[in-house]
């Protein structure tokens, strides 16, 4: 890439903050997370009666002593959060002065950096016409240079089944999907609901991310242009007019709207991303109003 994803000032300032997983986790190894099995981690969670059979070593002795009853301390054992990024990298992501496909690599940068750093495990799942590809990774600081590597070498190009990739990707525990994308194909939204439909049924907390440059979102007026597919290479020409704009607003309010109800119909969030603001901004702030961070 062109420009550096995260400087040290940022680094420092993702330490401070965190996934936030509204479900518990109950599966996946030894973690940060906090999982509803119940296990011995050094963090207190309730108490119950002594039965036979159980460690003598968890007897609250200062219970027994007020109340001449045995009582045995529980623990919350913490489990690893699981995230599947699921990328899309066809060509229309490769389009802005602010570069759709830069900022969508820095987002999967930073939240995988912050997963990484609180003991969670990522996958990075790279979405091409209909198939998936599944990035190398790892854990710790040698992992997530790993992952950066990998998606510096990302090519974006041809166009994405969004919906015929991601139910490829097979999912065993609960955990966090975060569908990264513009969103816009030539099959509508009806090609991202069966993947929703699919990541639901997994019990997945699904995230929307829908990155738009600022001329898709604040387009310029000029006398004549030409309009060109990125994925079909069909071109149209236009007079971009003030008529012709705010049709066009209108237009791309109602598709955000349609795409916001879609991700609510199952359970989801939709962020939408405009690559003018900073990484920082958009961590720090849109995932943070939504709740995806704190």
């Amino acid at each position: 890439m062109e420009e550096r994803i995260f400087n040290e000032d940022f680094f420092k300032k993702l330490n401070k903050i965190n996934l936030n997983i509204n479900l518990r986790l109950s599966n996946g190894a030894q973690g940060g997370r906090k999982s509803k099995a119940k296990g011995s981690s050094v963090e207190f969670s309730d108490f119950r009666e002594y039965m036979p059979g159980d460690d003598f070593r968890r007897v609250d002795w200062n219970a027994y002593g007020r109340l001449d009853k045995l009582f045995i301390k529980v623990f919350m054992e913490e489990r690893e959060g699981v995230f599947n990024f699921f990328l899309d990298k066809s060509k229309s992501m490769d389009y802005g002065k602010e570069s759709k496909k830069n900022k969508a690599l820095q987002i999967i940068g930073a939240l995988t950096y912050i997963a990484l750093n609180n003991l969670d495990r990522v996958y990075v799942n790279v979405a091409e016409e209909s198939n998936l590809s599944l990035l190398r990774g790892g854990t710790g600081k040698k992992g997530f240079q790993i992952v950066l590597k990998e998606l510096e070498n990302i090519q974006f190009n041809g166009a994405t089944k969004l919906s015929e990739a991601i139910v490829k990707r097979r999912i065993n525990n609960k955990g966090v999907s975060i569908v990264i994308s513009d969103f816009f194909n030539n099959q509508g939204l009806d090609s991202i609901e069966q993947g929703l439909k699919y990541l639901a049924y997994k019990k997945q907390q699904i995230v929307l991310v829908q990155i738009l440059s600022d001329e898709e979102v604040n387009p310029s007026i000029e006398e004549e242009v030409t309009l060109i597919d990125s994925e079909t290479g069909e071109r149209v020409k236009l007079n971009l007019n003030y008529k012709v704009i705010e049709a066009y607003k209108r237009a791309l309010t109602d598709f955000n709207e349609k795409l916001r109800r879609l991700t609510t119909k199952y359970g989801g969030t939709l962020i939408s991303v405009n690559t003018s603001k900073s990484l920082e901004e958009i961590i720090l702030n849109d995932f943070g109003k939504q709740r995806v961070i704190f």
